[in-house]
């Protein structure tokens, strides 16, 4: 089995080498990452329920869709790939921002990444990989935010770091 490689970088995203996903994750060390949100034309986000099956944050509920650049492609490259791996869709997606967050997950793991936010328009319905993807839905905002408050141990930790900025860049 191919071990996956994630690009590693410094603080204004210059690559300074490539390091097994897992050994990124246990040293805590920065590395590239991409989220991708999917709103549809009534400005509902589509929102995914990671499969249990996955090594970290499993079973929570988060953007549409996250992974980690391979060495040699781009974020948006990634952003694409991923978005029809995880979900069966594509969508024209725009770069809205990025940021760094460094937090521990459980199972001695650190998520420590340098994030390039995506977000496309789509009112098609996924075509989940059940590998990847438990459950999805697409919720109102407003609709989100009172969930976030009572349950916000169901979402994962860089999804609640994000979703108010999101929302800021939709409403402008």
């Amino acid at each position: 089995m191919i071990q996956e490689q994630v690009i590693l970088v410094d603080e204004n995203d210059r690559e300074t080498g490539v390091m097994e996903k897992m050994d990124a994750h246990r040293k805590a060390i920065l590395h590239r990452a991409v989220s991708v949100f999917i709103v549809n034309s009534k400005g509902e986000w589509l929102l995914q329920q990671r499969a249990l099956g996955k090594y970290h944050s499993n079973g929570l509920w988060t953007n549409t869709c996250c992974s980690h650049p391979r060495p040699g492609e781009s974020s948006l490259e990634t952003a694409k790939r991923r978005l029809g791996e995880e979900m069966g869709m594509r969508a024209e997606l725009s770069k809205i921002f990025h940021f760094i967050y460094k937090e521990p997950l459980d199972d001695e793991l650190t998520e420590y990444e340098l994030d390039h936010v995506f977000i496309g328009v789509s009112d098609k319905e996924p075509n989940i990989n059940t590998n990847e993807v438990l459950n999805w839905k697409y919720i109102t905002y407003d609709e989100l935010k009172r969930d976030i408050k009572k349950h916000p141990e169901h979402y994962t930790v860089w999804f609640l770091k994000i979703a108010d900025r999101v929302n800021q860049h939709l409403n402008k």
